[in-house]
C-alpha cells in the first residue's frame, strides 16, 4: 500500500526516515537520535590524527618482489590496525561513477517508492534504520540486503530493484568479490595457512550489502551516524561513494577520524577473520559522524564464512604452542547469539574468547 504521507512512516520507531526528517525549514532532532553518552575525539594541536595505512592492489598481486613487500605491509597493517584503504583495486571510474549515480537516484526517489522495500517485521533486511539498545537509533537510512548465495536473495529485495540500479550493483558485486578472494588469499598466505583452507572457510559465504545515506544534522554532535562497535564479519570493504568523510576507529583507546583517499576502498578486519586468526590479526571498533552541511553516503560489502561452516581459529594454526583463544561454534548460531545480545564495541569478540582455558560460553 502507498504511503500517503511522511508520518505514515514513523508509526513504527524502527522506521523513522531521517532523510525525510531533515527536508523541513527547521529541524528538531527527535530524543531516540539523541546521544549524549559520546567518547570525545582524540584531537591534538600539535599532532595530526595517524593517516591510515594504504595497500596497493596491484603491487600485493604483482607476482615480483613489490608482492613480497606489499604481502608484508598487509600482515603488519592487519595485526596493528585492522583496517587500510586500498588502492589500485582495478575497479574502473566509470563503473564508480555510474554507482554513485545509481545510489543517488534510489535516494531521491519519493519515501513511498522506498518503502517497497521497507523492513519488515521480525526481520533486519531492507530499507529503514534498526533500533538500538535503549530505544537510540542512528542518523542514518539503509538499505540492507543479503546477496550470496544468489538463493538467500529475497524476492521483494535485490530483484525488484530499479533494474539500472541493480545492473550496476551486479557489476560491482562481481568486482568486489574478486578483491575479496585475491584478499583473503594473500591474508592465508601472510598468516602461514594453506589458501585452500581460507578458501574453503570462505567460498560461497554469506554475503551483503549496505547503502547507507546519511543525511546533515544541523548538531552533528548530539546524533551518531554509526554507533561504535566491530563487524561481526570475515571482512568488510566500504566505498565512500560521494567522497565525504565520517568514519572513526578507536586506536590504543583514542577516537581518531579518518580521511579516505578519493576512490580508495576502505578494508576493515571483521571479528570472525580476528577469531580465524587465532587473535594474530584484529578487527578495529569503529564508529560514524555525520555532517553539519553534507550528505554521506556509502556502500558496505560484508564477506562471511559459507553456511554450515564453524567460526573458530584455523584448525592449522593450532598446536601445543598456540592454544585457540576462542572456542568454536557453528556460523549460524554465531549469528543467532549476536542478534540476542545487541553488544555494542566489541562486547561479542569477547564472548567467544576462551578465558584461562575455561570456554565460558555457558
Amino acid at each position: 500500500m502507498a504511503l500517503s504521507n511522511p508520518k505514515d512512516f514513523s508509526s513504527s520507531p524502527s522506521m523513522v526516515s531521517v532523510q525525510e526528517l531533515v527536508k523541513g525549514p527547521t529541524i528538531t532532532i527527535p530524543q531516540q537520535y539523541v546521544r549524549l553518552d559520546q567518547e570525545p575525539l582524540s584531537l591534538s594541536f600539535t599532532a595530526p590524527s595517524p593517516p591510515i595505512p594504504t595497500i596497493d592492489m596491484a603491487r600485493l598481486v604483482s607476482g615480483d618482489d613489490d608482492n613480497d613487500l606489499e604481502l608484508e605491509k598487509l600482515h603488519s597493517t592487519c595485526k596493528d590496525w585492522g583496517i587500510f584503504q586500498l588502492v589500485n583495486h582495478g575497479v574502473s571510474c566509470s563503473l564508480l561513477d555510474k554507482l554513485k549515480h545509481e545510489v543517488e537516484e534510489f535516494y531521491r526517489l519519493p519515501l513511498e517508492e522506498k518503502m517497497k522495500y521497507k523492513i519488515r517485521a521480525g526481520e533486519l533486511e531492507g530499507y529503514g534504520c534498526r533500533i538500538r539498545e535503549g530505544g537510540k537509533q542512528d542518523w542514518v537510512d539503509s538499505l540492507n540486503i543479503i546477496t550470496n548465495p544468489v538463493h538467500r536473495r529475497k524476492p521483494h529485495l535485490f530483484p525488484e530493484l530499479p533494474s539500472s540500479l541493480r545492473n550496476t550493483l551486479e557489476s560491482y558485486l562481481s568486482e568486489l568479490q574478486k578483491i575479496a578472494a585475491k584478499l583473503l588469499g594473500s591474508m592465508a598466505k601472510a598468516l602461514g595457512i594453506d589458501v585452500k583452507e581460507m578458501m574453503e572457510f570462505s567460498d560461497d559465504g554469506m554475503q551483503a550489502v549496505r547503502l547507507a545515506y546519511y543525511p546533515p544534522c544541523p548538531k552533528p554532535e548530539l546524533v551518531m551516524g554509526l554507533f561504535p562497535h566491530s563487524d561481526i564479519t570475515l571482512m568488510n570493504i566500504l566505498h565512500q561513494v560521494n567522497g565525504v568523510d565520517g568514519l572513526q576507529i578507536k586506536k590504543d583507546g583514542l577516537w581518531f577520524p579518518l580521511n579516505i583517499k578519493p576512490d580508495a576502498f576502505v578494508v576493515n578486519v571483521g571479528d570472525i577473520l580476528q577469531i580465524f586468526s587465532n587473535g594474530v590479526y584484529h578487527s578495529i571498533e569503529h564508529k560514524v559522524s555525520t555532517n553539519a552541511e553534507k550528505e554521506r553516503i556509502s556502500i558496505t560489502f560484508s564477506i562471511n564464512p559459507k553456511n554450515g561452516a564453524d567460526v573458530g581459529p584455523a584448525p592449522s594454526l593450532i598446536n601445543p604452542d598456540n592454544p585457540p583463544l576462542f572456542r568454536k561454534v557453528g556460523v549460524e548460531q554465531y549469528f543467532k547469539d549476536y542478534f540476542s545480545r545487541k553488544p555494542s564495541g566489541k562486547v561479542y569478540l569477547d564472548h567467544m574468547r576462551i578465558q584461562n582455558g575455561q570456554d565460558n560460553s555457558a
